[in-house]
């Protein structure tokens, strides 16, 4: 996946991000999950044990990366995981959680390859020792780089803070070990560093040599990144929305493995 997404072009990362990873899940949740409950049951200690460590694994390997896609790349990768753990938590809460960080992933993780594809456009690299002081001359850049990297450590507001905490919730509920739910908290600790890490000496810091003030937005991707916001906030607000439209099929499905 980290190789898909590097070596993809932007519109390719964008896709992959936002619509194939999803059809994987689908596949867990319309097929797996609602058709082979016991076999679902059996193989869940496993399913959980690879996710979690997917998850950390994704989150060490974006904080020691130099190129800015595969820091992303490897972001979704963990938080894709997290999912995954949400899916078999097997109850209401879980389960809904992990259908919105299904949508919520895919508005983030859109938005920050797409800015990725931006710079890539403008300075013809992805490394990160060539950037720093970007803020300088590309303020609505900095902006929207801000609130998708807030938005991917799940900052209250977003979808992405409605789903994760969801997802809590169904792993509360589920009775798990209490030091596993610790254990959970480690790859977001992590997702915050390598984010600010990454926005702080992309955006801030003294200006790189290798950059030349260069235009900032244009009119489309302005317009393209403030669709993308407008959606993770809106429904990071009124989830409710979204929780209701799905509420009944998801609870059907959580119904059954409560008589297992």
């Amino acid at each position: 996946m980290p190789e898909a997404h590097v070596e993809a072009p932007t519109v390719g990362s964008i896709i992959l991000a936002s619509i194939l990873l999803k059809l994987g899940s689908y596949g867990l949740l319309r097929f797996l999950i609602s058709l082979f409950p016991h076999s679902t049951l059996y193989f869940r200690p496993l399913v959980l044990i690879l996710c979690f460590l997917g998850s950390i694994y994704g989150a060490v390997m974006a904080l020691v990366q130099v190129d800015i896609k595969k820091i992303i790349a490897y972001s979704s990768i963990s938080h894709m995981n997290f999912a995954i753990l949400g899916l078999f938590s097997l109850n209401l809460e879980g389960i809904l959680g992990s259908m919105l960080i299904f949508i919520s992933h895919g508005l983030t993780s859109a938005g920050l390859f797409f800015l990725v594809g931006v710079l890539y456009k403008r300075f013809n690299t992805r490394l990160l020792r060539y950037y720093g002081g970007v803020f300088n001359f590309m303020p609505f850049f900095s902006f929207f780089f801000f609130f998708f990297t807030f938005s991917n450590i799940a900052f209250p507001g977003t979808l992405n803070y409605c789903s994760e905490l969801l997802v809590f919730l169904g792993f509360l509920l589920s009775k798990f070990s209490f030091l596993f739910l610790l254990a959970l908290i480690l790859p977001f600790l992590i997702s915050v560093v390598y984010s600010v890490l990454t926005y702080n000496k992309i955006c801030f810091g003294v200006k790189s040599d290798y950059l030349s003030s260069v235009y900032d937005l244009t009119k489309l991707e302005f317009f393209i990144l403030s669709i993308l916001t407008f959606y993770t906030v809106f429904f990071g607000i009124f989830s409710y929305y979204l929780i209701d439209f799905i509420y009944l099929d998801i609870s059907k499905i959580s119904n059954v493995y409560k008589f297992i």
